[in-house]
Formats: structure tokens, sequence, C-alpha cells
């Protein structure tokens, strides 16, 4: 059984994830084809152990920030038949724990949205670590998962007759994390 450690270059310590150079994007299919969004209004941290397994990342999204590229769908999925944006305006994710997997890693953690906490498991790499031009440090990561929408109570869909629905349950998430070291 491999163990994970962390990276020689990633310095323990707090690393707060820049939003600005970070994406929390998604897919899901509509209809034959993909709609593809994103998250514009994140924050979070990374707390970086010595030791990997003991490392944390907590993170928020407020998910008035959806952006599909259309404002119409848009405010539709704000509503009551999807998200409820004025009941539960973010969604969160807390790790509880991560491990080894191929060249990268598995992040397991709880997700809530909409007051549905659920297991969730993202399979990530590191992409490194660099020095800005101003002196700040910082860490990349990837990683995806896909979560079933109505397993978070998000279950608005439109009946096209037999097993057909206008909108998929499977959502793809994509995470392009980019983080700063905290001094």
């Amino acid at each position: 059984m491999s163990t994970l450690t962390t990276p020689t270059e990633l310095t323990t310590g707090t690393w707060t994830i820049d939003p600005v150079h970070s994406e929390v994007g998604f897919t899901v299919r509509h209809l034959m084809t993909k709609v593809r969004g994103s998250f514009r209004d994140f924050e979070g941290t990374l707390e970086v152990a010595g030791d990997a397994a003991a490392s944390k990342v907590n993170v928020q999204v407020q998910l008035a920030s959806i952006d599909t590229g259309n404002q119409q769908r848009d405010d539709h999925v704000r509503s009551g038949d999807f998200f409820d944006i004025e009941k539960f305006p973010a969604m969160t994710f807390v790790s509880t724990g991560v491990r080894p997997h191929a060249d990268g890693f598995v992040l397991v953690g709880d997700l809530t949205v909409k007051d549905v906490t659920k297991q969730v498991e993202l399979v990530g790499e590191f992409l490194g670590v660099e020095d800005d031009a101003y002196g700040n440090t910082r860490a990349g990561f990837d990683a995806t998962t896909t979560i079933n929408r109505k397993d978070f109570g998000v279950d608005a869909n439109v009946p096209l007759g037999g097993e057909k629905f206008l909108i998929g349950n499977e959502i793809a998430v994509q995470l392009s994390v980019q983080a700063v070291l905290q001094k």
C-alpha cells in the first residue's frame, strides 16, 4: 500500500484559494448536448500538513454566482426549482481525508448543497509550486468528480417520455485551483 506524502516543494501552512486564477466549473447534459458553467464567487483554504493525510481543505461557493452564459437559465437555476438561493445561498466542501491515487490524490470530503451533506471524492493532480512576480508562493491543483444532483435535492426536470428527461442528473465537476501561501 502506498502512502501519500506532501510534495517537498509544497510548504506546510495555510494556503488561500485565489479566485481570480481558479475555477469551479461543471458540465451537465441538456437533451443530447452538454451545458458548461462555472461559479464566479468562491473562497477557500488549504491547511497543508507535513503528513499529507492530515491536510484539510475548506471551500464555500456562492450559488448566486452561477454562470452558464445564459441569464434566463442562470436565473432559473437560482430559483426554488433548483438551488433556491434565497434559502440556501452557498454550498460548502469540507475535506475529511486524502489518499494517494495513480500519479495524484483523492480528496475525500463532505459536500453540502441545500442542507444536504454527502461524501464525495475528488480525483486530483498536484501541478507544482511557483513564485509569482510579486513574491507570493503559489501552488496549483486540478480535481474532478461526478455527483448526482438529485442526491442534493436539486431534482427539477421535464419528462420527455419513457426514461428521457430534459436535464441530466449527473454533474461533472472540474476544479482548477491556484492557492497562495499565507505568510
